[in-house]
């Protein structure tokens, strides 16, 4: 063998070598080649879905090799109908209008990622108010029937029963409820913890009427939903795409990045005291799932089963089951992708 040849096969050898020694990190970060759009309500984006803007800040998209664009949207419910129109490849949706989605019109959505507690309540800055007081009343939601709303007639149905939803006046108001009860303009709101940190850090006094977790504690909050079509001939970047939001739901967790979350957070339009404050408020009610795939059974069944009660989900239709709404599939790849 020639010095040349020698020279060669021991590249080929150390070559070969360094492959098989590879790193899990630098095995896992190979980019999928496929870009996604991530669709996130609000504009200003709602609290919730911090979790996207972290996971892209913080670069840990690239680190597990995804390529995702952020898209906001006017509400979840919009964001779930671009999935379904093939307009975006996956959303953060109110879990109860995907499941109506799904039940009444048999739309290809699956859900592969969860946000398992809301946080809605009914609020008011007036004194002395009971939920029988909102009737007649106008309450500030994101849009009709989208997920505040939904939300309102959740609380509602089991929280007050000396009132009729429809006795309620639902204003659209997008993410803006909160600026409007501290403008003056509204005195009725269905909120999230954001929300009222913003408007008691401004030294406004807010009175709750109703609570999701208490009026309905089987209730689910988002879903991550994609279409089935569309996962299951580009699931390796679904894959990485979700590892990238399981390390940031993770990384938000941790008290030492507080800091650092609150300045992506003031995405929201919050500043960043106050951002840190409803992230502390988040956190206690393990907001962003970090152990599973916060999607329990028992929540999404409840949910579908609720949406059937109220008449959300048309009296000739059933809601869909759990084994069709749900790929559980994903995250655990995508998670052991993150370990």
């Amino acid at each position: 063998m020639t010095g040349i040849s020698r020279l060669a096969t021991g590249l080929m050898l150390a070559g070969a070598l360094a492959l098989g020694a590879a790193s899990p990190a630098a095995a896992q970060s190979a980019a999928s080649g496929k870009k996604l759009v991530l669709a996130l309500p609000g504009i200003p984006p709602i609290y919730s879905v911090v979790i996207g803007y972290v996971a892209d800040k913080e670069g840990l998209f690239k680190k597990y090799g995804a390529d995702v664009e952020i898209k906001p949207f006017d509400n979840g419910t919009a964001a779930a109908r671009a999935v379904v129109a093939g307009d975006v490849d996956m959303a953060w949706s109110p879990t109860p209008p995907v499941i109506n989605q799904v039940s009444n019109a048999g739309v290809p959505l699956v859900a592969i990622y969860g946000m398992p507690n809301p946080d809605w309540v009914v609020g008011t800055t007036e004194s002395g108010k009971t939920c029988k007081d909102l009737a007649g009343q106008e309450v500030g939601v994101d849009s009709i029937n989208g997920a505040r709303s939904v939300a309102l007639r959740s609380m509602v149905a089991n929280g007050c029963h000396d009132i009729k939803f429809a006795d309620i006046k639902q204003v659209a108001l997008g993410s803006g409820s909160g600026q409007a009860m501290l403008a003056g303009r509204l005195k009725y709101a269905v909120l999230h913890l954001d929300d009222l940190a913003e408007i008691q850090t401004q030294g406004k006094k807010l009175n709750i009427l109703l609570a999701m977790k208490n009026t309905n504690p089987t209730s689910h909050y988002l879903v991550l939903v994609a279409r089935k079509d569309k996962l299951a001939a580009d699931r390796d970047a679904y894959v990485r795409a979700l590892a990238g939001m399981i390390a940031a739901a993770r990384f938000m967790s941790d008290p030492k990045n507080a800091d650092a979350v609150a300045k992506v957070a003031t995405v929201t339009g919050h500043d960043e005291k106050v951002s840190k404050a409803a992230l502390e408020e988040f956190l206690k009610i393990d907001f962003w799932a970090t152990k599973d795939d916060g999607m329990p059974r028992n929540k999404i069944e409840a949910v579908a089963k609720l949406m059937k009660k109220i008449g959300s989900i048309k009296a000739d239709k059933e809601p869909v089951s759990y084994d069709q709404f749900v790929d559980g599939s994903i995250w655990k790849d995508a998670n052991a992708m993150v370990k």
